[in-house]
């Protein structure tokens, strides 16, 4: 079984994250400990340990533009986010979901995952770990969190 950084950090979300009924955060090197016993090899661990690190860390916050910017896509970027993803972060921010900061930093971390096949259901994922992770959107978070756990899919047209 070919585990990759995502398949760690679904793990890590889902069992630590979104357990409502563990208020505590448990030690860095007992949840190592734990993922490698279940099986995910260490570098794919230190890995998602780093683009974890890259949610919290200010230096790597993404320079904001002008509220009513237009954002445009680098080419490297068109090439990890295709024309489904890109609408599906233009639909967020036109909703009020994401800001242009979460957005950036949606972006900046699905670009971190250096994964060969990435989709939208994965990039809700990325949107669900940037939204949990920033105070006062616990809102977005929550609809976010609808549109991922929604089992009919939703056409944005």
């Amino acid at each position: 079984m070919k585990e990759n950084v995502f398949d760690v950090l679904m793990y890590l979300f889902e069992n630590y994250y979104m357990d409502d009924d563990n208020p505590v955060t448990p030690d860095r090197d007992m949840v190592q400990q734990e993922l490698s016993q279940a099986g995910f090899p260490a570098r794919e661990i230190d890995r998602a340990f780093s683009w974890m690190d890259g949610l919290v860390d200010e230096k790597s916050r993404p320079t904001l533009q002008a509220e009513h910017s237009i954002r445009h896509f680098a080419s490297s970027e068109m090439e990890r986010l295709d024309t489904e993803c890109r609408g599906f972060l233009l639909f967020l921010e036109q909703m009020g979901v994401l800001s242009p900061e979460s957005r950036e930093l949606a972006i900046d971390r699905a670009m971190a995952l250096e994964t060969e096949d990435f989709d939208l259901d994965q990039l809700k994922w990325v949107i669900l770990m940037v939204l949990f992770n920033q105070p006062g959107k616990q809102e977005a978070y929550a609809w976010v969190e609808d549109l991922v756990f929604e089992s009919t899919s939703h056409n944005l047209h």
